[in-house]
C-alpha cells in the first residue's frame, strides 16, 4: 500500500507538470495571434492611408491638368488631404522638362519607406504621380 501511495504523487507531478505546458503553449499561441492581429490592423491602416493618398494625389493632377490656374485646386485638396490623411500635406512640383509632379505625403511614424521627394519631412510616406499639361 506504500508503493501504491508513492506511485500516486509521482502521476499527480506529471499531470501538473503537463498541465503547465500546456497552458504555456496556449499563452504563446495566443500572444502570437495578438502579434499577428495588430500586425494586420496596423497594415490594413497604412494600406488605407497610401489609397487616400492615391485618390487625392489623382485628382490634384486631373485638376491642374484642366484648368488654368492651380491654386484653387491645390489650396482645395490641400484641405481635403489633411482631413483625409494624419498631416497630410500635398505639394506640386515642376520639373525642368515640363512636367509637374503631385506630392502627397502624410505622418507615418513605423516603418514607413522614405519618400524619394525632397520637399517631405521625415517619419512621412509619401504618393507622387507625375503628369504632363
Amino acid at each position: 500500500m506504500n508503493a501504491n501511495a508513492s506511485h500516486r504523487a509521482g502521476e499527480r507531478g506529471d499531470s501538473l507538470l503537463e498541465v503547465m505546458i500546456a497552458l504555456s503553449l496556449t499563452a504563446i499561441t495566443a500572444l502570437g495571434l495578438i502579434a499577428a492581429q495588430t500586425w494586420l490592423a496596423r497594415s490594413e491602416r497604412a494600406l488605407l492611408a497610401r489609397e487616400r493618398a492615391a485618390l487625392v494625389a489623382d485628382s490634384v493632377a486631373e485638376a491642374i491638368r484642366r484648368d488654368a490656374d492651380r491654386a484653387p485646386a491645390v489650396s482645395q485638396w490641400r484641405a481635403r488631404a489633411a482631413s483625409m490623411l494624419p498631416e497630410g500635406e500635398v505639394d506640386v512640383l515642376d520639373r525642368a522638362d515640363g512636367v509637374r509632379v503631385a506630392v502627397v505625403s502624410w505622418h507615418a511614424a513605423d516603418g514607413a519607406d522614405r519618400c524619394a521627394e525632397p520637399p517631405v519631412r521625415a517619419n512621412s510616406a509619401c504618393i507622387a504621380v507625375a503628369f504632363a499639361r
